[in-house]
């Protein structure tokens, strides 16, 4: 099974969830009275509908009835949906280091068209070195150990792929002037990782911008972020914020809207790619 195969179940899985919401609101039933159709509880519904559960076909042939879906073909295709939703990503062999409020995200990103990103804090995932993210893991993970950080290392280095597949991810990225001084592992480090940002920005698929201290203030005051844009139709996007034990996945039209806007307001206000590449060959000749 391909990469892009395993992450469309996650796809399929929030695309069922979302319509069985829908179904629900439509008939003005409770989270409560559709969990005890199926026995079982108003959260599991709640995790159903966003997508975070895998779906057993009675319960979906349970809840149909409930919402009187009665047409045999209109039951099938959401009985179908719910079988592709099933298939385990290929991920799931780094459960053991990965976390489960980011498996959604991993299965997300996969599926995606479109990533448009604003990071502050250190270089973004999909563009960073071996060496660099060893860094970055081993200071997020103080206490891990060397498997467990060789784990989470080769999970980014695989989640990577999607930027060189057949059929690439379009991959916007701004990160600001403060990603690219603070160092993570030694000088030669972080030499490697300009010349790797320099290289990648060359990619058709990849936008890569870097915000200067030079700007001052800019529309990125509220911190880092990440949108994520479907051809799946149905599926609306997703803006995903990421926290310490936890994350935030945002699809209300309202709210990716507001995000949309501060990303193209980012992106209008920093240099353009070329500029940029100047920026980062500046960068490697102070380090």
């Amino acid at each position: 099974m391909s990469a892009s195969e395993s992450s469309g179940s996650v796809v399929r899985r929030i695309l069922l969830g979302s319509q069985l919401r829908r179904l629900r609101e439509s008939r003005g039933i409770t989270r409560e009275a559709a969990g005890y159709s199926i026995r079982a509880s108003e959260s599991k519904i709640s995790r159903m509908e966003l997508g975070r559960v895998s779906f057993k076909a009675r319960d979906v042939e349970d809840l149909l009835m409930l919402y009187g879906v009665s047409d045999a073909q209109e039951r099938e295709a959401l009985l179908s949906l719910a079988r592709e939703a099933n298939v385990a990503g290929w991920w799931h062999s780094y459960t053991d280091v990965l976390p489960s409020w980011f498996q959604t995200y991993v299965g997300l990103e996969g599926a995606t068209s479109l990533i448009r990103v604003y990071e502050v804090q250190f270089v973004h995932g999909l563009l960073q070195t071996e060496a660099y993210a060893q860094a970055v893991v081993r200071r997020g993970m103080p206490d891990g150990s060397p498997a467990d950080i060789e784990r989470r290392v080769a999970l980014r280095m695989e989640r990577q792929k999607l930027l060189v597949a057949e059929r690439p991810a379009q991959f916007h990225c701004v990160l600001d002037e403060a990603a690219l001084r603070r160092p993570y592992g030694e000088r030669e480090v972080m030499r490697e990782q300009l010349r790797h940002l320099i290289e990648v920005s060359e990619r058709p698929n990849v936008r890569l911008q870097v915000m200067p201290f030079s700007l001052g203030g800019h529309s990125g005051e509220f911190g880092a972020f990440t949108m994520l844009g479907f051809q799946e139709s149905g599926l609306p996007d997703v803006v995903f914020l990421e926290q310490l034990t936890s994350a935030l996945y945002l699809d209300k039209p309202e709210e990716v809207v507001q995000y949309g806007r501060v990303m193209d307001r980012l992106q209008e206000e920093g240099p353009g790619p070329s500029e940029t590449r100047d920026l980062l060959r500046g960068l490697l000749q102070l380090m």
